[in-house]
Parts: C-alpha cells; sequence; structure tokens
C-alpha cells in the first residue's frame, strides 16, 4: 500500500496496547481526547500510588470508562510485593486486567516503587505463566538502579537491559512476556531471536524522531530516550516486516506543561494518545517516500501492526467480533494540524503534544 499516493485511507480500530493516562484532573482532561482511532487500550498502572491490586485496577477501569464509554479499556497491575500469587489468580479470572508491568526501581516516572530484585517476583511470574497474564517490561536500566557494577545511561539503559529479558524468556518459556516501547536495533533483534511467547511493542514518536530531536525540543524527551538514525530504521522495518513479534503501543505520556519547563530535570514523555494511529501513518510515509522502506507494504501488515497482532497476542476478540464497536475508521488529508497544547477548562493544567503545529491526516469513524 503506497501511503504516498492515498489521499484517503480506510482502516480497521487501532489497539494501543501501553498508554498512561494518569489520574485526577489530568486523567479528565486527556482520557476523553483518547480518540486516535483506538477502541481498546492498554493502561499502565504507574500512578503515584501504583495500582498494585485487583480492587484498584477495577475502580481506575470504571473512571476511565465513564470519561470514554467507547473505549475498552485493558489494565495492568504494578510489580510490587504487593502484588502477590493470590492477587494474580484474582486478576486472571477479572477479563480486565491482562497484564503485569515491570519497572526496575527508578527509570521512569512513579517508578520509586519498582523492581530492585526481580528473582523475588520468581514466584509471581510462575503464577502468571499459569493462568495467562502478559508481563509487561519497561526494558531498561539505570545508575538508579541496583547494579554498581555498570555505568548506565539513558543510550545504553535498553540494551543493558536485554540479558534479563533473554533470562526472564529461559526460566518461564511459556510466560507471555512484552519488551514495551523498544527504541534500539538490539531491542528489535532481542525479540527476533526469543521465541513466540515474547513480543515488542512500538511507539508513535519512536518512529519518527532521534536523539537529536529530543536535545532540541524538551516535548520531544521520553523514556525511553529516542536513539539513533540506525535505531529508527530498524523500527520502521520491524513495525513492517509482518511478523507480528511487534505491535502498536503510543507510551502517550501526558505531562502539565510546567513540568518539562520549569524544572531542573524536565519529566519524560510524549503525549500522542489522540493523533497516534495519523502520526504511524504519517512515519510510514516519510518513511516510504525517502526509501527506507518499500512503497509495497501491504495493507494487511499495516492492520496488523496496529490492530490485529496486538489483540491477538492479547487473546482478545478481533474488531469485527466486537459487536459494540464500530469497525473502521478513515484518515483523510484535510490540512489538519495538531494543536499548539490542550488546556483544561479551567486552565489550570495545559499539555503540549508531540509533533504540535505539524500537519496529520484527519480521522473519523465510520458506523
Amino acid at each position: 500500500m503506497d501511503l504516498t499516493s492515498l489521499t484517503t485511507i480506510d482502516l480497521p480500530p487501532t489497539a494501543d496496547f501501553h498508554c498512561h493516562l494518569r489520574e485526577g484532573a489530568m486523567m479528565e482532561l486527556v482520557t476523553p481526547l483518547t480518540s486516535g482511532g483506538c477502541n481498546t487500550i492498554f493502561v499502565m498502572p504507574n500512578l503515584e500510588k501504583p495500582i498494585v491490586s485487583v480492587t484498584q485496577a477495577l475502580t481506575y477501569q470504571e473512571k476511565l470508562s465513564r470519561l470514554a464509554p467507547n473505549v475498552r479499556f485493558l489494565m495492568s497491575l504494578y510489580l510490587h510485593p504487593d502484588v502477590t500469587t493470590d492477587q494474580i489468580e484474582l486478576a486472571a479470572k477479572t477479563n480486565i486486567i491482562f497484564g503485569v508491568k515491570l519497572y526496575p526501581a527508578g527509570v521512569t516516572t512513579n517508578s520509586q516503587h519498582g523492581v530492585r530484585d526481580i528473582k523475588r517476583y520468581y514466584p509471581v511470574f510462575a503464577a502468571m505463566q499459569k493462568v495467562g497474564l502478559v508481563l509487561n517490561l519497561h526494558g531498561e536500566f539505570t545508575n538508579c538502579t541496583p547494579d554498581a557494577a555498570t555505568i548506565y545511561d539513558s543510550m545504553n539503559a535498553e540494551s543493558n537491559f536485554l540479558p534479563q529479558l533473554f533470562t526472564l524468556h529461559k526460566d518461564f518459556p511459556d510466560l507471555r512476556i512484552v519488551l514495551e516501547h523498544v527504541s534500539t536495533k538490539e531491542g528489535v533483534e532481542a525479540v527476533k531471536q526469543c521465541g513466540l511467547n515474547v513480543r515488542g511493542t512500538i511507539t508513535a514518536h519512536h518512529l519518527w524522531g532521534t536523539i537529536e530531536d529530543a536535545e532540541r525540543d524538551v516535548f520531544n524527551l521520553c523514556k525511553p530516550i529516542m536513539k539513533t538514525p540506525d535505531d529508527r530504521l530498524a523500527l520502521i522495518r520491524a513495525a513492517v516486516d509482518g511478523s507480528s513479534k511487534f505491535f502498536f503501543g503510543s507510551d502517550s505520556a501526558p505531562h502539565p506543561i510546567q513540568s518539562k519547563t520549569e524544572k531542573e530535570c524536565a519529566a519524560a514523555g510524549c503525549f500522542t494518545q489522540p493523533w497516534c494511529t495519523s502520526l504511524v501513518i504519517g512515519a510510514f510515509e516519510r518513511a516510504m517516500s525517502l526509501g527506507w522502506i518499500s512503497k509495497d507494504v501491504p495493507r494487511e501488515v499495516i492492520e496488523g501492526f496496529l490492530s490485529h497482532f496486538g489483540r491477538t497476542f492479547y487473546k482478545i476478540a478481533q474488531p469485527k467480533q466486537e459487536a459494540t464497536s464500530k469497525h473502521s475508521i478513515r484518515l483523510e488529508r484535510k490540512g489538519e494540524r495538531i494543536p499548539r497544547s490542550i488546556k483544561s477548562s479551567d486552565g489550570t493544567i495545559e499539555v503540549v503534544p508531540f509533533r504540535r503545529d505539524e500537519e496529520v491526516m484527519t480521522l473519523t469513524w465510520l458506523n
């Protein structure tokens, strides 16, 4: 499908398998804007008070569903000592909680309660393997994580985590694992080397940017940080290789503008969810126009990355099987631009999107 020559594209609804919707006033601002072509969103649990119980996850899901009733929110637990094998068994029965997120301590927003000794959780992983919950990995080690023998930085944090991925896959071969927001060519190759129970998500912003973009503009700063042009190329090619090893997860992560501009250490996260499908299609179109990928990428490969591969891995219904869902979305070239910011009705919260002021295809839902 040559995206460079199309003015209109109809697609099945996107499934976003990694999204941050926050809490409180920020949640109320961004959740109703989850209109980026997604009818299924897998929600991250790293709130200020992390989601460590089934009760917390179900309560959070109810709040989100009231704000965006047309979206199916899939929930996750935050790996923590309170996440016991009993909680895992309860979670598996909900048909709402689909995964457990492992944050190495200190790697990203609200990860201070994260994991310092992965082997401590081997009984939990065994329980997850038994009941079929997915282990979601924030695959980075940084200087905040407890390994004094190694010096980590933002550019090698993912690569240094990959031996842990291989160990977990070896020790729990039937455990479904997702290496979240893959950002390096080494991460791509690691996912490919593992068996079919290991997959990777790729974000829209990592398909667009490199470390130079993050250095130029604080609103491009994210964790894991954008890497080199070679890494970006590896991600783009992985997203369209048709193998089903990779699928879409936006890692959309809104922050108040003040936390990006008024702090010595800016908050890491790119806000993309309301435009995520258009951003991915735009990144593929640019890659085709520059000759990075073929213009003959099959439609089913693009649809697979955005919609089908992730649903299959998580064992949830495909769009046409969901009786309550709208069955397709349409993208059209109408000159729409991503706004410079969005604000709450009282003006107290302002969020600046990724690629603000840039043109994107306009998205509408088809009944």
